[in-house]
């Protein structure tokens, strides 16, 4: 996902893919917010299109009519009519798919990759996926007079179009929304890429891109080696009878070199019974991709892991493509990137990964919220301003049993409201937000933010928070933001965090903050990697897509 991956945008195109077959509880109205008010510069770069003329055929053309004869023989493919409309209004008419009679390549491309929806994690089915089937084994027929087909052209265009809606697009707002992804959905001109699809030649070296975020293309791999590998494993639960330690010897030492062999974690002997030292580094690495601390030991939470069953990993790795066809194809331009279940932020340049850092996310019942935003400032010795929520639940019990709490914690109380009081706390060390904050306004009264409490960014799972992100590298993170004004210095950066009289700065340039939610994604070095899904948002997706009853 999100995390370190390559700095090069590398997608397969699709002909040779083809051919190888809150620092607040979240209220209610927060739930159901629409995040779709990005600027027109962000909304510019996510409607991107590949550009291109179509195939130099134009002599074998039809009857605009026949659209209309087409679709009431074949009504399921009625929403995509003007798709099919404006596609070959701007040909002209002229058959897509043939060529001097005889069906081009890619159309059985298409068709094989239409007949084989589960390689891209669809239980989704096409409507009239066996017709067209039929109609390009009968166009192979060596009898038929070698002619365009107007019923097998235009199924072929109506089956992409629908290929794309599924593929590309993924399910409807309405179910993006319904598992509380708030981020803007992608918006794609699919005929674009049907015609740079068709004007180049599949055995031509030059890459077609596919509209959906380079993280589903890795997946997808990863889905069929595991889909592989559950067809051939029984994957049995490894139980270890006791602790086991760099130089034991043991029959259970085999098994677990030979599951992260499986899981090409181990490239050794498998059959070899030593705790060596490539049984180490193996377990390591296995502990890496999966968010825990590597000691390298086969603790509880590490077998934990390695037991999870090969269908339940399916299930996550396709739970996440669907998430990268919600997201934008790329960005030409510096962003932020938070992956909750990661306990990330990554910092890019045009999706090139320039840094990251560990995050404090908020807990399960203070869930921080999937949503874009636009950092626009940068606030040096913040006061804190406590949310009426911890006020009530947190201070006033607090300030009942210990009179002096408020000295204590170097707050003020400025005013009233709800029946409550509103109260500060002051800049400072003791700042619950630390020595600096990061603003990019949304209606869900989340930001980034320094925080006091160190330590918590060693601990391998760091949901602590309200909902606010705390960031792990504050004065690298202002650095950065700041980079477009040079007065800004690292001296003045850390003059301004310790100064105890809080300065707001308004950056430059507004910086798009990216807040998601990835449970599979693969790192810079083409590393599979899972997380635990913290706020159990991978199921409810999940028997969406399987039961094939989600809204596209």
């Amino acid at each position: 996902m999100l995390n370190r991956l390559k700095p090069q945008y590398i997608i397969l195109f699709i002909l040779s893919v083809l051919a190888l077959s809150n620092c607040k509880n979240n209220s209610k109205k927060h739930r159901l917010s629409k995040a779709d008010s990005l600027k027109k510069k962000i909304v510019k770069e996510w409607t991107k299109t590949i550009p291109g003329n179509f195939s130099n055929q134009t002599e074998l053309v039809f009857d605009s009519t026949r659209i209309a004869a087409f679709l009431q023989n074949h009504p399921a493919l009625v929403p995509y009519e003007q798709d099919l409309r404006n596609f070959y209004r701007k040909r002209k008419f002229a058959y897509a798919w043939y060529e001097k009679g005889t069906l081009i390549e890619q159309a059985g491309n298409l068709n094989d990759r239409l007949m084989n929806l589960q390689n891209e994690g669809i239980y989704k089915g096409i409507p009239y996926q066996k017709d067209l089937d039929s109609l390009i084994f009968d166009s192979h027929s060596k009898t038929k007079v070698k002619k365009p087909d107007i019923g097998t052209e235009l199924m072929l265009t109506a089956q992409y179009f629908a290929f794309s809606k599924v593929a590309f697009r993924g399910m409807s707002d309405s179910v993006s929304r319904s598992v509380n992804w708030f981020l803007p959905r992608k918006k794609i001109a699919y005929d674009d890429y049907l015609d740079t699809l068709l004007k180049k030649p599949s055995k031509q070296a030059s890459a077609i891109n596919e509209p959906v975020y380079r993280q589903y293309d890795l997946l997808k791999s990863f889905l069929a080696k595991y889909r592989r590998l559950d067809t051939l494993e029984n994957w049995e639960p490894i139980k270890l009878s006791k602790k086991l330690k760099p130089g034991d010897s043991s029959a259970i030492v085999s098994r677990i070199k030979t599951r992260l062999y499986k899981l090409e974690d181990f490239k050794g002997d498998t059959l070899n019974n030593n705790f060596d030292d490539e049984l180490k580094a193996a377990i390591a690495r296995f502990q890496l991709r999966h968010g825990l601390g590597a000691d390298s030991l086969p603790g509880p939470a590490t077998m934990a892991e390695m037991n999870v069953p090969l269908k339940s990993r399916i299930k996550q790795i396709i739970v996440n493509m669907e998430r990268c066809r919600w997201l934008p194809v790329s960005l030409n331009t510096d962003y932020l990137a938070v992956n909750i279940p990661e306990f990330k932020l990554h910092v890019y340049h045009a999706d090139s990964l320039l840094w990251s850092c560990n995050v404090v996310v908020g807990q399960k019942i203070h869930q921080t919220v999937i949503f874009y935003g636009e950092m626009q400032y940068v606030v040096f010795s913040p006061y804190w301003n406590l949310p009426e929520s911890i006020v009530r639940n947190e201070v006033l019990p607090a300030m009942r049993s210990n009179r002096n709490y408020l000295n204590e914690h170097n707050m003020v109380i400025t005013g009233r409201e709800n029946g409550l009081p509103i109260i500060q706390q002051k800049p400072g060390p003791a700042n619950s937000l630390g020595l600096v904050k990061f603003l990019f306004p949304n209606s869900y009264s989340i930001y980034l933010h320094d925080t006091p409490s160190r330590s918590l960014f060693g601990e391998s799972s760091r949901a602590f928070s309200h909902g606010c992100i705390r960031v792990g590298k504050p004065a690298q993170l202002a650095s950065f933001l700041l980079k477009y004004d040079s007065t800004w210095t690292a001296q003045r950066i850390n003059k301004a965090m310790h100064l105890g009289k809080e300065q707001q700065v308004t950056l430059k340039q507004k910086m798009p903050v990216f807040i998601a939610y990835f449970t599979a994604f693969t790192d810079r070095n083409n590393l599979l990697n899972f997380r635990k899904d913290i706020y159990d948002r991978d199921d409810q997706l999940a028997s969406m897509i399987m039961s094939g009853s989600g809204q596209y």
